[in-house]
């Protein structure tokens, strides 16, 4: 069975970007959200295998998310998508429960590899 994903990011190209990577490789796409608040409700109700999370979005940041899902669920794999220069917030995500992170744009194989290596 495929694993499921939610994609959260606030750039609608960036999430068919990763959308396209996935599902070109065996993934499902069950959800995508805009922003940290979607992405907290898509969570709850798509109880996704795991979450790619953009880091910067408006009205609540990717680590804001992180932490709200990670209080729902201890056992949540979420990835943390993110710019080049965040790196501080790369490890905030980290410290806050985060499996991996990658950096935008996206290389397919990274972004495969990282995604496998969170759900194994």
């Amino acid at each position: 069975m495929a694993n499921k994903i939610l994609i959260v990011d606030d750039a609608a190209f960036m999430r068919m970007m990763i959308k396209d990577i996935l599902s070109k490789n065996g993934f499902e796409v069950v959800g995508e959200a805009a922003d940290g608040s979607q992405a907290v409700d898509k969570y709850k109700e798509l109880k996704p295998d795991l979450v790619t999370m953009d880091i910067t979005m408006p009205e609540k940041d990717g680590i804001a998310a992180l932490k709200e899902i990670k209080a729902i669920d201890a056992g949540a794999k979420i990835i943390m998508c993110s710019a080049m220069g965040q790196q501080a917030m790369v490890i905030d995500a980290i410290q806050a429960g985060a499996k991996d992170f990658i950096v935008k744009p996206f290389q397919a194989d990274r972004v495969i590899e990282a995604i496998q290596k969170a759900l194994s």
